[in-house]
């Protein structure tokens, strides 16, 4: 079996400064039922995170409202001091219990979290900030402005923003450097293309979550799966072999509690999709993406 190595994936530069292996880590999943409270098995999630920089993997994503909490807390229990990690995190939600999520866009509220999450973290600085939503109850220039001030006080290093719209990070470039975008994107959900088209072309790392999925494509008998048994891989590695291939300004963040499944996300880059399934691959994701 090859080295597992995320480095394989390639690098990227965050704000075009921090150097990153682009597949990291996502750490939703390391929390309860619900994006709620601790994990069920808290050891396991312990060792998965503690797995990461084995790996090569040195990006990992988070957020204050995972758990809320948790995912911050528990990652600073694996792994402070992050040597040569980055660890991004987001702010702009409050969660009143399990399963819901109010967004919540209040410039106060913004700071009181990125505070929070350095203290957290145990971080003077975070390396990576992002707005997890923009609040529509709230007017767009007030969090951009309150993003900026953060940025001014040295609070958070680099600004990134999550499910927005090419109008919102022209909006956004307007009042403060956009480092990173975060929205859903994967194989058959296609709904972000110009985002990221506009990502690769300003040099904005464009963080894909949910990027594992293949929805129908990884039925039985598919194209999918007979690539992927072409390969020894199972359909969701070559997905996200896929998603790498697409762009190289792709940071995908696949998430797991489970030390196995983390080491089947990362053997997903030994995998080197040809030109031609490349292309297959992506007609019938557009094709399945456009059906739903």
């Amino acid at each position: 079996m090859s080295k597992l190595d995320a480095s394989k994936s390639g690098s990227f530069k965050v704000g075009g400064e921090i150097k990153i292996h682009r597949l990291g880590f996502g750490t939703m999943r390391i929390t309860g039922k619900g994006i709620w409270g601790p994990p069920a098995d808290k050891a396991e999630a312990i060792r998965t995170l503690k797995r990461l920089p084995d790996l090569g993997i040195d990006f990992v994503d988070t957020a204050s409202s995972y758990g809320p909490d948790v995912s911050e807390q528990l990652i600073r229990e694996a792994l402070y001091p992050y040597r040569g990690m980055l660890i991004a995190t987001k702010a702009g939600f409050q969660r009143p219990g399990p399963s819901v999520w109010e967004t919540d866009g209040r410039p106060e509220w913004l700071r009181q979290e990125a505070l929070k999450s350095c203290k957290q973290l145990g971080v003077e600085q975070v390396g990576l900030w992002q707005l997890h939503r923009i609040d529509p109850k709230v007017p767009r220039d007030e969090q951009f402005g309150a993003v900026k001030s953060l940025l001014d006080d040295g609070i958070i290093r680099h600004a990134g923003l999550s499910e927005v719209s090419v109008a919102d990070i022209v909006a956004a470039s307007k009042v403060f450097k956009v480092a990173t975008v975060q929205n859903r994107y994967n194989l058959v959900d296609r709904g972000s293309e110009d985002v990221l088209d506009y990502c690769e072309t300003h040099g904005i790392g464009f963080i894909p979550w949910f990027p594992l999925a293949a929805g129908d494509l990884a039925k039985s008998g598919s194209l999918l799966d007979g690539i992927a048994k072409a390969h020894d891989a199972t359909p969701s590695q070559i997905a996200l072999a896929w998603v790498l291939k697409r762009s190289p300004v792709m940071l995908p963040i696949p998430g797991t509690s489970k030390v196995a499944h983390l080491e089947e996300n990362v053997a997903a880059v030994n995998i080197t999709l040809s030109d031609q399934d490349f292309a297959a691959l992506d007609r019938e994701g557009r094709k399945e993406y456009r059906a739903a």
